[in-house]
């Protein structure tokens, strides 16, 4: 992975143009953009208000607050590391990440706006005119607003302790008990099974056990399919930089990793009546102690620019 230089900073404010010189790539724009509120409808919010950069553009509510103070339907994941993968949202809606950008500046309980007002905004301004026509030699359009947004996204890549271990031979990068966590993961925990890969995510859509149609009643990936086999599905996040991005699942309903630990070690425990739960959904037995080192094996997969955060 190659290390995103921290720390990000909001370039873009309103009414702050004059100050800024015109990007040089589309993903200079595309980070301008990112936390630009003119893409809300009341101008009060931009998408680094609820991907908040100091914590992996996650959030740290369960459920976002859009314009108006309108609350989120699902947990904001971070926005990092989401190069190569595809589809994205917990429901797999947008196939593509330029899809995926444009969908919460019209979302109504996100920023509010028609993508083809917050176009009309930027053909407005000077600073974006010039800009857009600069990178794309064109105004600008959903098309090439999705592209700036996800070319940013895309360099929103991290490595962590366990990269210097795995890939560059560092022994002390970890800790034993680090070591000892993997071994869970991979094996009595059954983690690889879903979290595989260089961002420990295998896209795939997976019920935990979070649905029993009451009061947990997200739907998730059925909503999109019809497909009955997908009621109470969400696919399955990766795990870089987990120790800051929760709270945690598609409703924010875990708080800290430990209590997402011992979710998996005892799910019934939790939900005893949930539905259309997957095979692998069994509890584990894990000890305290294990538990311990599954969490210090979790806690690696996070850069160091954000260790003090959590």
């Amino acid at each position: 992975m190659v290390a995103l230089p921290f720390m990000f900073r909001a370039e873009s404010q309103a009414g702050e143009h004059t100050k800024r010189r015109l990007p040089r790539t589309a993903a200079e724009l595309g980070k301008m953009l990112f936390s630009e509120p003119l893409l809300s409808l009341d101008r009060s919010i931009s998408c680094a208000s609820c991907h908040k950069p100091e914590f992996a553009f996650a959030d740290t509510m369960a459920f976002s607050l859009g314009v108006n103070g309108q609350r989120s339907t699902r947990n904001t994941p971070s926005a990092m590391n989401l190069a190569g993968h595809f589809p994205f949202f917990y429901d797999g809606r947008a196939a593509t990440l330029e899809e995926q950008a444009l969908g919460p500046i019209a979302n109504p309980v996100e920023m509010a706006l028609p993508v083809d007002s917050a176009v009309e905004r930027l053909n407005r301004d000077a600073f974006y005119r010039k800009a857009f026509q600069k990178i794309f030699h064109s105004p600008a359009t959903a098309q090439n607003l999705g592209t700036a947004l996800a070319a940013f996204e895309r360099t929103l890549n991290t490595n962590a302790p366990w990269d210097k271990y795995m890939n560059g031979g560092d022994s002390l990068a970890v800790s034993e008990a680090v070591l000892r966590g993997r071994e869970i993961f991979n094996n009595k925990a059954k983690c690889f099974d879903c979290h595989k890969g260089v961002d420990f995510t295998t896209d795939e859509f997976r019920n935990i056990g979070l649905y029993n149609g009451k009061n947990l009643n997200d739907r998730g990936r059925f909503d999109i399919t019809g497909d009955s086999a997908d009621l109470g599905k969400f696919k399955t996040p990766g795990l870089r930089n987990v120790s800051v991005t929760g709270p945690y699942m598609h409703n924010g309903m875990f708080a800290t990793l430990r209590e997402v630990i011992d979710y998996y070690n005892d799910p019934q425990q939790f939900v005893p009546d949930a539905v259309n739960t997957d095979s692998l959904i069994q509890p584990l037995f894990l000890n305290e102690r294990q538990k311990t080192d599954l969490e210090a094996f979790l806690r690696s997969l996070t850069h160091e620019q954000f260790v003090h955060r959590r």
